[in-house]
């Protein structure tokens, strides 16, 4: 800690002194000078042009950074630096807060390979968790996929065990556009039900699984967690954040009133991940204005400027929009959750009303109906400027934009309209992704990320869905291989259509500069410089010196936040 140091004065001379100060420049600011802290490490890498490299900051007490600077290497302060590298802290572009607790607190079926070893792992869960199961508290899960069990799943396939038969059971699949349910979840739907636009019911070979739009009249009855509850999702979540490096996140769709519980919530002591919400209307695709305003705490801690629109659903349960058939299901293109009409009414209403639009799209019709409605909204919010300079102002997003058509592509690139992508997507799609588009649609299209450089990526997880592991993610950035196994697939195993893979530096601007951009607090996070969030990691060596494959086990050292510590390794 830096004190200052005056010469001996008069008591009263030193009162009036005081005062006066106190009097310029307000009883906050001297506080921040009196008791700023400098923390010196062996290396800062800033992310900051101007000095990109340093070993020492300070941090003022209201945490943020106040001078950034180089420590001789003779002076005290060198001599005694910390040991560690730090850099600024990690965001993750586009994740789910709740959902990620939830799912710290529920079935884990992720890699799950067979239909006993899901169940094994149902009834595991049940057996430790006697409470869960009942018509008031379902048994949840996350993270099944039909093309490891060999078939979409059924009510049966839970029924057949046992311990499970009467259970109340909902499981998400891998990607969270589908549920899987258990037969006393069935039995509350009426014996006969409809198709859903916008959604499936798988009835072969069994009823049990609702995908997208059907999803609904599940949910509908599912007895939600209440905010006792939903407080410990969020404490669980931003622990397990923090543990991973991540000071913030983009929290890609949060109910009216889940976003009150975070305004209540938020600067608390288990607060500790910065979180810019997308407002995600009760009724999806919906204006909803008057359930919430924009809102930002002073802190930072908390912004809600945003909406989350749905375009479609998933690539791996054929639900993403595609203009022509899947190639290994020719009899479907996937499925709209909105017609194109109601998307633009969206995008323009919400445009209007001073949100940021954000359009979830993984098809390239998806993606091109996402297009289609943010220059909609463009044309009428700005209309005596050019689209790519209202654009620059507003940041409209998409969201996931896995495959898009290259005339769709050049629109983006004219426009600037923002890609939210996750890495890890393309390595875990990449063993399926040409059997459903082909190999040409995959060439022209799918998972782009090199060639969207100029329009400022942001790059994320769309954690719980994948491992919110920032440097997981900038590992399948860079060498578009799967983090878990080390390979691309079996006709690329040193890496899938790495030429769309980004150096290190590009990706590691993904995960701090791409989210400070596209959530409107460009020099304020991912970077460590004056005036900036006293965010920032520190690992036991530089990312830059790191063999790539450390990245898919690198363990961060500590995480510091507002300028206080929230992990350690240690």
């Amino acid at each position: 800690m830096d004190w200052l140091h005056f010469p001996r004065l008069g008591r009263n001379t030193w009162l009036y002194l005081s005062a006066a100060i106190v009097a310029l420049v307000g009883y906050s600011a001297v506080l921040d000078y009196v008791y700023i802290e400098t923390h010196c490490y062996q290396s800062v890498r800033t992310n900051s042009v101007a000095e990109p490299y340093v070993n020492c900051f300070k941090v003022s007490p209201s945490g943020k950074f106040t001078t950034i600077f180089q420590a001789d290497q003779d002076t005290e302060l060198a001599k005694n630096a910390k040991p560690g590298f730090a850099m600024p802290g990690l965001w993750d572009g586009h994740g789910h807060l709740l959902q990620y607790g939830e799912f710290l607190n529920s079935v884990d079926l992720f890699g799950s390979t067979s239909m006993d070893d899901a169940r094994s792992r149902v009834r595991k869960y049940a057996d430790e968790n006697p409470s869960t199961g009942s018509k008031e508290e379902w048994l949840r899960g996350v993270g099944w996929d039909q093309m490891a069990l060999g078939q979409m799943p059924t009510a049966d396939d839970l029924v057949a065990d046992e311990k499970l038969k009467d259970l109340y059971i909902m499981l998400d699949r891998v990607d969270v556009h589908c549920i899987w349910v258990s037969q006393a979840v069935l039995d509350l739907l009426p014996g006969t039900i409809p198709d859903v636009p916008g959604g499936e019911i798988i009835r072969d070979p069994g009823m049990g699984v609702f995908c997208d739009n059907a999803m609904d009249m599940v949910m509908a009855l599912w007895p939600k967690p209440d905010d006792k509850k939903k407080t410990q999702f969020v404490k669980s979540a931003m622990g397990k954040l923090n543990e991973v490096g991540l000071v913030g996140i983009h929290d890609a769709g949060a109910t009216p009133g889940n976003l009150n519980l975070y305004k209540e919530l938020a600067g608390g002591d288990d607060w500790t991940v910065r979180v810019y919400a997308m407002l995600e209307c009760y009724e999806r695709n919906t204006f909803c204005p008057a359930e919430m305003e924009p809102y930002t705490s002073p802190d930072g801690f908390l912004s809600i400027k945003s909406v989350k629109l749905f375009a479609d659903g998933a690539l791996g349960s054929w639900g993403s929009a595609l203009i022509d058939p899947y190639t290994d299901r020719p009899d479907t293109s996937g499925s709209l959750l909105v017609n194109a009409t109601e998307l633009v009414y969206d995008a323009v209403a919400w445009a209007q009303a001073g949100f940021q639009v954000n359009i979830h799209a993984i098809g390239d019709l998806a993606n091109r109906y996402a297009v289609d409605a943010m220059i909609a909204a463009l044309r009428l919010v700005c209309p005596d400027e050019t689209l790519s300079t209202c654009q620059s102002d507003l940041r409209f997003r998409i969201e996931h934009a896995q495959i898009i058509h290259p005339d769709d592509q050049a629109r983006i690139h004219a426009i600037g309209i923002i890609p939210s992508i996750q890495p890890t997507h393309a390595t875990s799609d990449m063993t399926y992704a040409e059997k459903r588009l082909g190999k040409e649609r995959t060439a022209k299209e799918a998972y782009r990320m090199r060639s969207l450089l100029d329009v400022n990526p942001v790059l994320g997880s769309d954690f719980p869905v994948e491992p919110p592991d920032p440097f997981q993610g900038i590992y399948a950035a860079v060498t578009r291989r799967s983090p878990h196994t080390g390979r691309g697939t079996d006709d690329s195993p040193e890496g899938w259509c790495t030429d769309e893979a980004l150096d290190l530096d590009q990706a590691i601007r993904g995960f701090t500069e791409g989210p400070a951009h596209a959530g409107f607090m460009k020099g304020k996070a991912g970077v460590i410089q004056s005036g900036a969030y006293a965010d920032w990691i520190v690992l036991d060596s530089p990312l830059e010196k790191l063999d790539i494959e450390e990245l898919r086990s690198l363990k961060v050292k500590e995480t510091w936040v507002r300028g206080k510590k929230v992990y350690s390794r240690e």
